[in-house]
């Protein structure tokens, strides 16, 4: 795929004696003194007087020494040249210019007085990994990089306030996991925005699909090429589908984490760059308050956040994601019977990619209002808790009262009417236009004899078509069991034997956490979305897919293959049962018979009990030990449903117990 370059010369490598010539052996140092005084000589830490000593040797001012300290912590990737040209790539367009809100958000902060500090643990793109064993990183980084962004933080003990930017998928829970586990400091997240629509182009999700409607005969080599150019409309931002990076930032602004009507800013447009001051400033009135990050991520924020999340139709990895924020700020994590009840009290109220039924753009639905938006027809449906706090220093049915008469939404609603011809109410609708255009309740955990400890589907994703006028999705259909998603993936291209066919259920297992990390299947279900007949095929996986994937994917299933669970004993022509009903938010996913013949209940059971699992079930061969380990430590911690936390007080008994047996035992 890629060109391969000459080697440069040794000569290139060695280096060259002049460089060695003309090096200085000793410097000036900094002019001026610091401003120290006998009580800080006698009492404060070393560290924090050489603190000062680091800081004018980085060159800052001996006299601007005594402001308050404030870490900026980011997932910035990349080196740009001052024209925005790219020096070194990012590996995603979500955190390639997220640099810029750093610097004016650092900026306003120093305006004020303040000594701020930047401090930087990028993420990587689940769009890049997909397919590939880089996959096999993209979940556990989260975990890492929210312990790495703690240290940071916590790294600096002068500190008096943090602010968080970030993303993507897995960046912007990281730094909201982060910003939780340190409550008593004020913070402020900063949501790094999305990517604008590419006029004439396919979207970032749509043209993941180029290579298997390549396959299938359905484009030419050219339009791939073309359109897999075009997709992006700027250089910065999460892609333009509400898949896991927007439903990230609509969340962090639900929690009352971020500023109203910041998460789906358009990156590099003037909304999006005052992004830096305002949060900034918000950071000064946190502290000068006293209003610490505890005080506003309580239980009845996460709440409000799992109502925005519903009402969006958002991802479902933030099933793993909000559990995981509500453990890091020692809340009580939803339970299923919460988010089951979430989910009966609102229907989806909008219409964005990859839902439909129009599919607007996420800077659409930000032109429509966004999350302040959406939270007026909760409030006025007494879903709401007006009284929490939020980043504005005020409770929300302050910042409500203010957004609901405020010309910023007036200015904004009239854009979107305006540049794109769309109706604002269009895009985020109350709840009986909702209704009336189809629109259901989002997530649907069905069980069964296939999946005992629960499934979750995104059920508001399923097409019409295939939904029944009782709103009642069924499908009954052979198994296609694959171990591998390579294997996967060229069934349904066509370039295998037996290439699936509509009406099949594909089944991928060994795909949970102790088998590749709980990897995504995006690409399997971004290629269904586009293929004409991919909307009559099924998925079950352990594993997990993109907040992009639409239709019957059903994920999280529960226990996965390698622990027992009886997905992972399926074979080629068991027939599946799926059914999803999104009136009662129920559902069920079951073994009905085999070799292509349906079996009675019972014999069912009977075989998933005696069956031995599939021959080709182990983890993948490429697993590295650290995605091992994080496996191992999450499902001591309470497993998916936990959100794939550590949880420390779980991890150390077990550790103890383990280690007094096995002294027993010796």
């Amino acid at each position: 795929m890629h060109a391969k370059l000459d080697p440069p010369s040794l000569e290139s490598v060695l280096g060259s004696a002049s460089a060695v010539a003309a090096g200085r052996l000793a410097g000036a140092g900094p002019a001026g003194r610091l401003p120290l005084t006998p009580d800080m000589l006698r009492e404060e830490p070393s560290g924090n007087v050489f603190g000062l000593t680091q800081n004018v040797g980085m060159g800052w001012s001996p006299a601007s020494l005594d402001g308050p300290q404030y870490v900026i912590v980011s997932t910035h990737g990349g080196l740009r040249s001052e024209d925005g040209s790219p020096v070194a790539l990012g590996y995603h367009t979500g955190h390639w210019e997220i640099g810029l809100l750093v610097r004016a958000a650092a900026e306003t902060l120093r305006a004020a007085g303040a000594v701020p500090f930047a401090a930087y643990c990028s993420d990587p793109c689940d769009g890049r990994t997909q397919g590939t064993t880089g996959m096999f990183d993209s979940l556990p980084y989260r975990n890492d990089a929210a312990v790495v962004m703690r240290r940071l933080i916590r790294s600096l003990p002068t500190a008096s306030g943090v602010i968080g930017v970030a993303t993507c998928d897995k960046g912007l829970p990281a730094t909201m996991l982060a910003l939780a586990g340190c409550g008593e400091l004020p913070g402020v997240i900063v949501p790094g925005g999305v990517t604008l629509p590419a006029i004439g182009g396919e979207d970032a999700g749509q043209v993941q699909s180029l290579g298997a409607r390549f396959a299938q005969d359905l484009v030419s080599l050219d339009y791939a090429a073309t359109m897999g150019c075009r997709a992006c409309g700027s250089a910065g931002g999460g892609c333009q589908f509400l898949g896991t990076a927007a439903t990230s930032q609509v969340v962090a602004e639900a929690l009352g984490l971020a500023l109203p009507h910041s998460a789906l800013a358009p990156s590099g447009e003037p909304v999006w760059l005052e992004l830096g001051p305002r949060s900034a400033s918000a950071l000064l009135r946190l502290h000068a308050l006293g209003i610490p990050i505890r005080r506003i991520l309580t239980q009845h924020a996460l709440e409000n956040a799992m109502l925005v999340h519903a009402a969006f139709g958002g991802s479902t990895n933030l099933l793993l994601h909000i559990p995981a924020i509500a453990h890091a700020a020692r809340l009580s994590p939803p339970t299923l019977d919460d988010w089951i009840r979430v989910n009966r009290a609102t229907p989806r109220l909008v219409d964005a990619l990859p839902n439909g039924p129009r599919g607007h753009p996420t800077v659409q639905v930000f032109m429509a209002g966004g999350v302040p938006e959406v939270m007026l027809h909760l409030r006025e449906m007494g879903l709401l808790h007006g009284d929490v706090l939020t980043a504005t220093g005020d409770t929300l049915d302050a910042t409500l009262d203010w957004w609901q008469a405020s010309e910023r939404r007036r200015a904004a609603r009239a854009r979107l009417t305006a540049a794109a011809a769309v109706a604002p109410d269009d895009v985020i609708m109350g709840p009986d236009a909702a209704r009336r255009a189809g629109l259901t309740s989002t997530v649907v955990f069905p069980v069964g004899n296939l999946a005992p400890e629960g499934a979750v589907i995104k059920a508001t994703a399923l097409d019409p078509s295939v939904v029944g006028a009782d709103q009642v999705y069924r499908h009954r259909g052979p198994a296609r069991v694959f171990v591998d998603e390579r294997d996967a993936i060229r069934a349904v291209k066509g370039a295998t034997e037996r290439p699936i066919r509509a009406g099949d259920v594909i089944v991928l297992i060994g795909n949970g956490p102790s088998g590749t990390g709980m990897q995504e299947t995006a690409q399997i279900t971004t290629a269904l979305r586009y293929l004409p007949w991919g909307k009559h095929v099924a998925l079950l996986t352990d594993g997990r897919f993109s907040g992009f994937s639409s239709g019957a994917c059903v994920g999280h299933i529960g226990p996965e293959a390698l622990h027992g669970g009886p997905i992972g004993r399926l074979r080629d022509d068991d027939l599946i049962e799926i059914v999803i009903d999104r009136g009662t938010l129920t559902g069920s996913v079951n073994l009905v018979g085999a070799a292509g013949q349906p079996l009675d209940r019972a014999a069912c059971t009977a075989l998933l009990e005696q069956r031995a699992a599939h021959p080709g079930l182990a983890p993948h061969p490429a697993l590295p030990a650290d995605t091992r380990l994080w496996a191992a430590l999450q499902r001591v911690s309470g497993g998916t449903w936990a959100g794939c936390v550590y949880d420390v007080d779980r991890i150390v008994a077990a550790l103890e117990a383990g280690l007094k047996l096995t002294k027993e035992t010796t």
